[in-house]
């Protein structure tokens, strides 16, 4: 009995020994190669963070208040706060002005892609997005000549000296108005859905007034009631532009519409974005005043971009853009794309930036 125990117990002794050679030799190997497994994930880990800076789609459903859009506020020239998100380094400096109904938030596509090359601004014109609405007497405090100077406030506290401009609807013509009111501040221009002296009195047209209602609705003493009642309200209203001006409709995701909408539901909101038509800047209103007036040209570099199924600007009235950009680079027009260059074509509106640099 007792030479089978010894036995039983030298053989399991000896198994034990192997399984703690192995164990030990399995931890060596294990130590050994950690480094190289770390060195595996941290390059894993390297290409996924490079892929979503490299990859604008990322940033599609991010909130538009998410602070990973780099939110900053500065003063306007009354004091009062200027929202803008700035990406990205070097000079020339790019700074993006939206439209109606908008915000910052239509350079979401354009923002990620450009600060890859440039540093960028995309702020919020006053009565928009983030930025103050005071209830104030519109033609001074709305203007397009005050929301120039509101930029060019912001540039001073920016410390940039020059600036290529980005505009589309009513952010371009923001845009040609700081170019005649500081003519050296600005580098060259890139645009879309152009609000320019060309069009003439075309926009007092019979077919293009049927596309041009909300303006003379703007003007109602209760419109801004009646469209930011509540958040149903103005997606109610919304809904209409953002289909009927959309050509590419897969370009609007949900979230983003959805992001719009309570932006523009703020208290104020309605109002301070209308508060541009009250103050006389619609293209109908500025089709009354202007007429056929020979336009100042603007000689500048500049690139325009036109959504060929545009209902708001027909590409026909890209016929008269020599005689207000002397120094016209190029005019691209867009097949399939709408009034939104921005977010329907923001490759292109990129590529705009770079021919103009």
């Amino acid at each position: 009995m007792q030479p089978k125990l010894i036995g039983k117990a030298f053989s399991e002794t000896a198994e034990c020994k192997v399984y703690s050679y192995l164990g030990i030799s399995l931890r060596v190997i294990l130590i050994m190669s950690l480094p190289l497994l770390c060195d595996e994930i941290g390059l894993m880990f390297h290409i996924l963070i490079k892929e979503r800076e490299m990859n604008p789609d990322q940033m599609f459903d991010v909130p538009a208040q998410d602070a990973s859009w780099g939110h900053a506020t500065a003063s306007d020239a009354d004091g009062l706060e200027l929202h803008y998100v700035r990406w990205g380094q070097g000079t020339p400096q790019v700074l993006l002005l939206h439209g109606w109904p908008g915000f910052w938030y239509d350079w979401r596509r354009v923002l990620p892609q450009v600060a890859q090359f440039t540093s960028v601004v995309a702020m919020d014109l006053r009565g928009f997005g983030f930025s103050a609405k005071p209830d104030w007497p519109v033609h001074s405090a709305y203007s397009p000549e005050a929301q120039a100077k509101n930029v060019l406030t912001l540039l001073d506290q920016l410390n940039v000296e020059r600036i290529i401009l980005g505009g589309y609807d009513i952010g371009s013509r923001v845009a040609q108005i700081l170019v005649h009111m500081a003519p050296e501040r600005v580098h060259s221009l890139v645009l879309s859905a152009p609000v320019y002296p060309g069009f003439g009195t075309r926009p007092l047209e019979p077919e293009a007034q049927r596309e041009r209602w909300y303006q003379h609705f703007h003007m109602l003493p209760q419109a801004d009631q009646l469209i930011g009642h509540d958040q149903e309200t103005v997606r109610l209203y919304l809904s209409h532009f953002y289909d009927h001006w959309v050509g590419k409709k897969q370009a609007l995701r949900p979230n983003e519409f959805e992001e719009i909408v309570k932006t523009y539901a703020q208290p104020g909101a309605a109002r301070g974005s209308i508060a541009w038509y009250r103050a006389g800047g619609g293209s109908g209103q500025v089709a009354l005043v202007s007429g056929n007036i020979p336009p100042v040209p603007i000689t500048h570099p500049t690139m325009i971009l036109w959504g060929e199924t545009d209902p708001i600007a027909p590409p026909a009235w890209a016929d008269r853009l020599g005689a207000t950009f002397s120094h016209l680079l190029g005019v691209r027009f867009l097949p399939d794309i709408g009034h939104f260059v921005p977010f329907e074509a923001p490759e292109a509106f990129v590529e705009a930036i770079r021919t103009v640099l």
